[in-house]
């Protein structure tokens, strides 16, 4: 929760009862963006993550980097007086974020129903790995279930070798990032209609979804699609190639990148060649293209390329590492990695919405588990008495 009465989301209660990445993930953005999170824990326990290396002190990378923004209460869903204090909070709440499996919160008594009952205001957003409904609702997911039963894991890697997952958790973050904008649609309803809304998101079709194109040549075309390395399939040259050093990266897009792409390299006689003549023809004749232009680039090192190819208006690039990707100057100059809290030698990826013209919102770091929970009981009138023996009844 930034502390900006001017952030986009202030005045925004979200009621957060996720775990793991793809849950947080979505309610971290949230909190950025200015709604006030409140992150429901297990008492004793909190979220898993809070135990998976490596940490940094006491605390999990991992659950510092998607739990920024939030304040942390336990309480004990699986008793009366735990479900009745969440009924409450949810009666307050604007939206209400979960990612348990199909069916969990409906058994709890907690379920998008009954807690609309209570509020009818409330955007009720559920992300799993398969949906609400069908023959896999019931069952657990994790983002490399839902990479490999999407197809996505059989279009990644190199064409010689086994299917590769995606080296970052796009099954988690891509369910993640459409339940944020189900989220703010349905916000956006409710500001013309006064009602809530309900949510419905799955790891397996968000995956799909990401896999627009290749799901549509297979569709309607009949295509198989399969693994390319860094090849893209339906335009060349457009991947990594090797140089006398370290690789590098080229995007020829156009029939203009092309012409100077050859002039650069001097390769102009490729520009007689009708197998090369069009952009599909070369994604065609890639087995002729790629040895020349490999062994072009072969002739010098990759910032000297990296310098001609600049000069020539050829989109390229260098192959950062995760720490040269960080201190890149372009993403130095941007601001995206910020330290938080300042000082604290804890550097994270911020949300990547600038608004030109408006500082920079502050963020807040992840809660200690429980840490609001006196804060948040005393927001709803409970008093101190009131609250220690809640406590003592293992409600929080």
């Amino acid at each position: 929760m930034t502390d900006q009465p001017d952030a986009p989301l202030a005045g925004i209660t979200v009621l957060d009862v996720t775990h793991m990445l793809s849950g947080p993930y979505c309610t971290w953005i949230l909190g950025a963006l200015g709604a006030d999170v409140i992150k429901i824990e297990r008492p004793g326990a909190g979220d898993f993550t809070r135990i998976v290396a490596p940490f940094h002190g006491e605390d999990s990378i991992y659950f510092l980097s998607v739990n920024r923004n939030k304040r942390s209460i336990t309480v004990n869903l699986k008793s009366e007086e735990g479900k009745d204090l969440f009924r409450r909070l949810a009666a307050r709440a604007d939206v209400l974020v979960e990612n348990n499996r199909a069916g969990v919160m409906d058994r709890l008594g907690l379920g998008a129903e009954a807690m609309r009952q209570i509020n009818p205001a409330l955007v009720y957003a559920s992300i799993s790995g398969f949906g609400q409904d069908g023959p896999y609702s019931g069952r657990a997911a994790f983002d490399v279930i839902a990479q490999a039963l999407s197809g996505m894991m059989s279009i990644t890697g190199e064409p010689d070798r086994g299917p590769a997952r995606v080296g970052a958790s796009i099954g988690d973050i891509g369910a993640s990032l459409f339940a944020v904008i189900g989220i703010l649609s349905d916000l956006v309803r409710r500001g013309r209609t006064g009602l809530g809304g309900r949510i419905d998101v799955a790891m397996l079709d968000c995956q799909l979804a990401l896999m627009e194109n290749a799901v549509a040549r297979t569709a309607i075309a009949g295509e198989v699609p399969g693994r390319l390395g860094s090849r893209h399939p339906l335009i060349a040259p457009f991947q990594a190639f090797p140089t006398a050093d370290r690789p590098l990266a080229i995007c020829v897009d156009t029939q203009a990148q092309w012409e100077r792409l050859c002039r650069a390299l001097g390769l102009e006689r490729l520009l007689d060649e009708p197998d090369f003549a069009t952009g599909s023809l070369r994604a065609a004749h890639h087995a002729q293209l790629e040895p020349i232009l490999a062994e072009a680039f072969g002739s010098r090192d990759r910032d000297a390329w990296l310098a001609i190819l600049d000069g020539a208006d050829v989109p390229s690039s260098a192959i950062n590492s995760v720490p040269e990707a960080i201190e890149d100057e372009q993403v130095r100059h941007r601001g995206v990695i910020a330290e938080v809290p300042e000082g604290s030698g804890r550097r994270f990826v911020r949300v990547p919405i600038m608004r030109p013209g408006e500082a920079s919102f502050t963020e807040a770091p992840a809660p200690h588990l429980g840490e609001h929970t006196d804060e948040i009981l005393a927001g709803l009138g409970l008093n101190a008495e009131d609250i220690a023996r809640l406590r003592a009844a293992g409600a929080v």
